[in-house]
């Protein structure tokens, strides 16, 4: 399976974060922010947020003078021990859960695994509920906006082995059904920019979704919302994108 060469915003971000992480543990008994700006050549503004968004996650703390350390969370994802893969599924669920509470919505973590859809974790609740999987999600990518956010991170020829594996049926009066349309869509779809779906997969429902891949590994951060509430879809899209960065860091460490 061959990948799209197209950094997402996320990306960015967590790659800075983990230079800055680099830094922090080297200077075990603490680090200023000056020091961490001098050594990461980051800017101010940028480097404030993203030391801001470490606290958050535990990833760092700050000690008495002000300096720098790591934290609880990069002690348990960067482990090499046998529990390492429990710390970061507990991670990922954590922030999940808060991003679900944050957004109110029903949020999923996916990945391509083996040519197939597969939602790895999700957060629910009775005011959140999930989407009825009325079609195999496996089934379904084209009328997906998590299915569509992943197919738009392979490249041409996977994403026709996906297709010829999985016809693209009509599932509402909205669902793209015609390959070549799908396709230029796709192609088309910004990487900054969340993939919507809007009752494409089922009536009454709306979705959004934003790359989430650490390596070669394709995966995508999503949400869904009743259609009473698709004027917060925007919002809660815009939300999303600023928390994939949390995600993937959890995932790349």
């Amino acid at each position: 399976m061959a990948l799209r060469p197209e950094p997402t915003a996320p990306f960015h971000s967590v790659q800075h974060a983990l230079r800055i992480l680099e830094v922090v543990a080297k200077h075990s008994s603490g680090v200023s922010d000056i020091m961490i700006a001098r050594e990461t050549r980051l800017p101010a503004h940028q480097l404030a947020d993203l030391l801001l968004m470490l606290r958050r996650e535990g990833y760092v703390e700050q000690i008495a003078d002000g300096a720098y350390v790591g934290g609880i969370s990069l002690a348990l994802l960067g482990s090499a021990g046998p529990g390492r893969g429990h710390a970061v599924q507990d991670k990922l669920q954590s922030s999940l859960t808060a991003l679900r509470d944050s957004v109110g919505a029903a949020v999923y973590l996916s990945r391509y695994v083996d040519g197939e859809i597969k939602i790895t974790q999700y957060a629910d609740g009775p005011r959140t509920p999930k989407v009825n999987e009325w079609v195999d999600f496996r089934s379904a990518a084209h009328a997906m906006a998590l299915g569509k956010c992943l197919l738009t991170q392979l490249d041409h020829d996977s994403r026709r082995d996906h297709l010829s594996r999985h016809k693209t049926v009509r599932l509402t009066s909205r669902t793209t059904t015609n390959e070549k349309v799908l396709f230029r869509k796709l192609d088309s779809q910004p990487a900054t920019v969340p993939v919507l779906d809007l009752q494409e997969y089922a009536i009454g429902t709306v979705c959004a979704a934003v790359p989430v891949s650490a390596g070669r590994s394709v995966g995508c951060l999503a949400l869904s919302l009743p259609l009473a509430h698709a004027h917060r879809l925007r919002q809660a899209a815009d939300a999303l994108n600023r928390e994939a960065a949390p995600m993937l860091l959890s995932l790349s460490i």
